[in-house]
């Protein structure tokens, strides 16, 4: 019987964990820190044996493979010793989709990856079709095909996912767009982490699709390097596309297999230039999943907006609380304070990923009156914004509540308390769900 190893006893581990109990391993899971008691009471249920709070090397050296959770940089020591040995480290997608003959529908990119794989979840699920939602959202990938029967999943992928992903092959692969983000886990080299992110392009055939923003630079600089098999479904809203979407006006047109079709943005159920973008790529997928354009429309109409991205909480004497907590990067910070029409008093800080603020000045000084800092060190955001607001204009907070006070007394009626943190969240949260929902508790106990 062969022997896999799971490191990391979170959604992702728990759920590769489980698979591989289905699948006849001999399975042992081992976490170095400390396992959620769900995720235990999961372990148990399933009779997997399992450790937290260290790993015990020769439980783990006598692998025939590991899945690895995306969590743990390849440079944690128990990593480096696997490969040394040359034992096999894959990802959980890698491992489920093994065991998966369903259609697969796959999101990665810098930003919009949660909004776009929610979206076209709606889409599939409104049209009547048998669809999981998994990945870096909802449950387990490796659970779902563990204990469910799906016809098609959809799947947002992170870098971190794609770099242990070697035979894993999307039906449709979606690239949002490619900004600087978790440069800290790729050796601060822009180069590494595109091509994480074309990891996903790299077993595509003739018969899948690739869908990509076109006005992306960076996407389209690093498709002219490489050859990409699938057929492309490009969207943009600079100019008219042969194939694909693209904005004309107040529509945006959809062309894919010499069929037309048009969507109206005041239909749309999201606001925002990136959810323009969001909803075309949405769009082409469930088109070239054959979809008909009226359940299309009526589905990107219904749809409801999602939890930690740009979430209106309350309105609190005639000041607006918005939790876009899943904001970890300078680009979706970006996209949240560009949206903004009222002034902002801006809560941001966290675990700096290599963050280069430089590229927000023009916003924060266009739109926003104070900076609240919510972090264990805020001195770059000190450097990069003070002049800009102001020294009195900025402070330091340690918590959702503390910095959700300061933001009240700051803000007047007719502002915007803006939680857009920029930053990875754990340095004194959890998770960025677990930063946004004390964030909205803070808000509702004003």
């Amino acid at each position: 019987m062969s022997r896999i190893v799971v490191l990391g006893g979170a959604e992702s581990g728990v759920g590769a964990a489980v698979l591989a109990k289905v699948k006849g391993f001999d399975v042992f899971l081992s976490d170095n820190g400390k396992i959620g008691d769900e995720y235990a009471q999961t372990l148990r249920r399933w009779e997997i044996p399992f450790e937290e709070g260290g790993h015990t090397e020769e439980l783990i050296l006598n692998a025939d493979e590991v899945v690895k959770s995306p969590g743990i940089p390849s440079s944690a020591p128990m990593v480096r010793k696997l490969r040394e040995q040359g034992t096999g480290i894959i990802s959980e997608i890698e491992f489920a989709a093994r065991y998966d003959s369903a259609k697969k529908i796959c999101v990665t990119g810098s930003n919009g990856k949660t909004t776009t794989t929610s979206l076209i979840f709606h889409l599939l699920q409104n049209a009547g079709l048998n669809v999981g939602l998994g990945g870096n959202i909802g449950k387990s990938y490796a659970y779902q095909v563990a204990t469910e029967q799906h016809d098609y999943y959809v799947l947002e992928i992170s870098s971190f996912q794609l770099d242990d992903a070697y035979d894993f092959r999307p039906d449709i692969a979606i690239i949002t767009n490619i900004t600087p983000d978790h440069l800290d886990r790729y050796d601060h080299n822009m180069e590494n982490y595109i091509r994480a992110k074309f990891r996903i392009t790299r077993n595509l055939r003739p018969e899948d699709c690739f869908i990509f923003d076109s006005d992306d630079a960076i996407t389209v600089g690093h498709l002219s390097k490489i050859v990409v098999k699938a057929k492309m479904l490009p969207f943009s809203q600079e100019r008219e596309l042969e194939e694909g979407a693209y904005l004309d006006g107040e529509r945006i047109v959809l062309k894919v297999d010499r069929n037309e079709s048009e969507l109206y943005l005041k239909d749309l159920a999201l606001g925002g230039k990136h959810n323009i973008y969001n909803s075309m790529a949405a769009a082409l997928a469930a088109k070239a999943s054959g979809i008909s354009d009226e359940s299309i429309r009526s589905s990107l109409k219904s749809f409801s907006p999602i939890e930690h991205r740009l979430e209106p909480v309350l309105s609190i004497a005639d000041v607006l609380y918005i939790n876009d907590s899943k904001a970890t990067n300078i680009d979706a910070a970006w996209y949240a304070l560009e949206c903004q029409t009222r002034p902002v008093v801006w809560i941001v800080g966290g675990k700096d990923k290599g963050n280069d603020y430089s590229v927000l000045l023009p916003l924060v000084r266009e739109k926003v009156k104070a900076i609240v800092c919510l972090g264990v060190d805020n001195s770059k955001i000190h450097a990069a914004f003070e002049d800009v607001v102001g020294r009195a204009n900025i402070v330091d907070t340690a918590g959702a509540e503390e910095a959700v006070k300061a933001a009240q007394r700051m803000a007047c009626a007719g502002d915007v308390v803006l939680l857009s943190p920029c930053c990875a969240s754990f340095d004194l949260f959890k998770s960025y769900e677990d930063r946004g929902e004390q964030f909205k508790e803070a808000v509702r106990n004003l």
